[in-house]
């Protein structure tokens, strides 16, 4: 794998990509948390781009499991948990049942007042949890805005580097945060030597594929996750455009004013 060529800020050309690669945006929401959209609408834009799709919506799994019904859409089972801290944590999974029992086991008894609170396990704990059931580990926008990124002054510098260390990789690129929060997430993922995504962290289908992560292997779970966890899946993408930005911010003010992070502060230290 070219190290220097793993990371690419550049708006994807998803036609010449789906040629050669396995294409998937693995940051997605849909109306079940903050999205906007219906999960048969997310997957059939999934279809027109051509690429696959994991729905991470936060601390939910109904859209991932519906979404696991449309057989021709790729999909990747996953969640995004809100720690106890307040960092966002995606979890990925080879089998729907392993998301299932996840999520059943550990986040819907943990779970705060609102599908956005923070649950009741700090990041540690909810890592070890994840081992338990085969999935892959990748902390979200390690470096954005509030408390949400791993890179937080909620951690010492030595709990940071432990518990990067025990997660699979970070995101690198994601179309929805800052562009000096990407290039900070991008440098980590570069120095960390560990698996890499990527992803719109769409809530309106038009930031689909604004970001993506990709690798030269079967278009499978099995085969796709593999590659991010031995490190040879790639990332390219760009920040969602202003007005994309704008509908996306609306898409979750709609869902609820008191979910909405960025104007309740949910994320300031122990939000639950």
């Amino acid at each position: 794998m070219d190290n220097f060529n793993r990371i690419q800020f550049e708006t994807p050309a998803l036609d010449a990509l789906n040629r050669r690669y396995t294409v998937v945006d693995l940051h997605f929401h849909s109306h079940f948390s903050d999205g906007a959209d219906t999960v048969d609408a997310i997957a059939q834009r999934a279809r027109q781009l051509g690429i696959g799709v994991a729905l991470t919506d936060h601390n939910a799994i109904a859209g991932a499991v519906e979404l696991d019904s449309h057989a021709d859409v790729l999909n990747i089972p996953g969640i995004e948990i809100t720690s106890r801290e307040g960092s966002h944590v995606l979890v990925y999974f080879y089998h729907i049942d392993d998301l299932k029992a996840f999520y059943a086991t550990h986040v819907k008894p943990n779970l705060g007042p609102t599908v956005m609170s923070s649950i009741d396990l700090d990041v540690e704990s909810i890592v070890h949890c994840v081992r338990k059931h085969n999935g892959v580990v990748i902390f979200a926008h390690p470096y954005s805005a509030a408390f949400t990124g791993i890179c937080n002054h909620s951690f010492s510098e030595e709990k940071l580097a432990r518990l990067l260390k025990m997660a699979d990789g970070v995101e690198v690129i994601n179309s929805e945060n800052l562009k000096r929060w990407n290039l900070k997430s991008a440098l980590l993922g570069f120095n960390l030597d560990r698996a890499i995504s990527g992803g719109s962290d769409g809530h309106s289908l038009q930031q689909m594929g604004t970001t993506v992560t990709y690798a030269a292997c079967r278009r499978s779970r099995q085969a796709f996750l593999d590659a991010v966890k031995r490190k040879q899946a790639k990332v390219m993408g760009v920040e969602s455009k202003l007005l994309e930005k704008i509908q996306s911010n609306g898409a979750k003010l709609k869902s609820s004013i008191n979910n909405y992070p960025d104007l309740v502060e949910k994320n300031i230290r122990y939000s639950k």
